[in-house]
């Protein structure tokens, strides 16, 4: 089994579209035309895909704040990078902070993170520095 993609609805998927495109590395996949000026976009991206839905529906809610909702349900999207200051500098205005640039290099040496708002208010975490347990506790 492999993950495959995550869906996106969105107001804006074209502003979507390029945020994704120029600071994560994604690429048009596939585009499907669904009739009345409407498409859906496959973004092709380092080991996933993102679905890119256009929806006239306005978020239920207020956008979430710092690194995602605290209920049941998807928190945020997330990327592992070289260095978070690099990237947050390429992004520029881009950058909206959430929260941090927060230091976790009490748990993992050179673990650092930042989570930022995308044109529509998700959340996404850029982090650089996290490895894996080398034994992390069987589930019980």
């Amino acid at each position: 089994m492999e993950f495959n993609h995550i869906g996106l609805n969105c107001k804006d998927p074209i502003a979507i579209e390029k945020y994704y495109t120029k600071h994560f590395g994604f690429t048009r996949g596939r585009v499907i035309p669904l009739g009345e000026d409407n498409q859906l976009v496959f973004l092709k991206g380092p080991g996933v895909y993102l679905e890119i839905f256009k929806t006239g529906d306005d978020r239920p809610m207020s956008s979430p704040e710092k690194d995602g909702y605290g209920y049941v349900g998807t928190r945020h999207l997330a990327f592992k990078v070289d260095d978070v200051d690099a990237v947050l500098a390429s992004m520029g205005a881009d950058a909206k902070v959430t929260l941090g640039p927060l230091d976790f290099s009490a748990f993992i040496p050179g673990w650092k993170t930042v989570w930022v708002a995308d044109p529509e208010g998700n959340i996404v975490e850029i982090s650089q520095g996290y490895v894996d347990q080398e034994n992390p506790p069987p589930l019980v």
